[in-house]
């Protein structure tokens, strides 16, 4: 790989987000990443693919919104620091509420332009409680306000850094169910998968749809994992570590790895702190 830019980073925070856990994965990665095509169907705030930085990549995540502003940093930079100026400018409270009911008239939303509605979306995730990217059962963002007092809104340094690294023509950002993104993944592929994380008792926040991700979703992108095991694409994929995902992985072609690890976001204070979770390697 080149040389890689240590202003990249990423530019929201993430429920489920890996920086603190980027030491444990580095360990588990394949030795040679060159010519490789790296594939990410739950990219979130890439921090994995922002601290790789691989030359191709495919990222991938069902959130609309979300791919929406990885395209508009890689071809809108201007047009979206000129929006999240204006959001720093005029941040408070009341103003908060006004952004975030944006999504209560779908008119008024449908009128945004991508620049704007993806500079919403940094503004709430920058001003919103603990970080948190939840939306109702109508889709409709509905975190309460964070009271920090002085956000850094517009990280024009990072977000210049992600804007570089994205235009480069090597990302190929898709938006769709994680099974579809992987159709083309190739023997000379490595997928990283960081799907919501598995909670029998629904501890843990996996509240980025309206329609969630449970057990149906982790034995279908079990089946997924297997299936690029016997394609001989080599894997690697984090979950809780749970009784049900140690069953779910118990072939013997996988290496189920302990990790410690602390969860920073959480929807209830009670789910955050230290825990447990896992690495499912498909390759030794």
């Amino acid at each position: 790989m080149a040389e890689k830019n240590p202003l990249l980073k990423p530019y929201l925070k993430w429920a489920g987000g890996k920086r603190q856990l980027l030491p444990e994965i580095r360990k588990h990665l394949p030795p040679d990443m060159r010519g490789i095509t790296y594939y990410e169907p739950f990219a979130g705030a890439g921090a994995v693919l922002f601290d790789l930085q691989p030359k191709k990549a495919v990222i991938n995540d069902c959130n609309a919104e979300l791919m929406m502003t990885y395209r508009v940093i890689r071809e809108q930079i201007g047009e979206l620091i000129q929006a999240l100026r204006v959001h720093q400018a005029k941040n408070t409270k009341t103003y908060y509420y006004e952004i975030r009911n944006i999504d209560r008239d779908p008119a008024a939303y449908r009128r945004l332009t991508d620049a704007e509605k993806a500079a919403r979306l940094v503004f709430l995730n920058k001003t919103c409680y603990n970080g948190l990217y939840r939306v109702n059962s109508r889709g409709r963002f509905n975190v309460p306000h964070g009271r920090y007092k002085n956000p850094v809104i517009c990280d024009e340094p990072l977000l210049r850094a992600a804007h570089a690294y994205l235009a480069a023509g090597g990302i190929d950002i898709r938006c769709g169910d994680f099974e579809a993104a992987m159709q083309d993944a190739a023997a000379e592929s490595f997928v990283y998968f960081d799907p919501p994380y598995h909670s029998p008792a629904g501890a843990n926040f996996t509240a980025y749809q309206p329609d969630g991700f449970g057990e149906a979703e982790q034995i279908r992108l079990r089946d997924l994992f297997l299936a690029l095991t016997s394609r001989g694409v080599r894997c690697l994929l984090s979950n809780a570590d749970t009784p049900f995902i140690r069953r779910l992985y118990a072939d013997r072609r996988l290496e189920i790895i302990q990790v410690p690890a602390r969860r920073f976001i959480n929807s209830k204070t009670g789910g955050r702190g230290a825990v447990n979770e896992t690495l499912i390697k498909n390759w030794k």
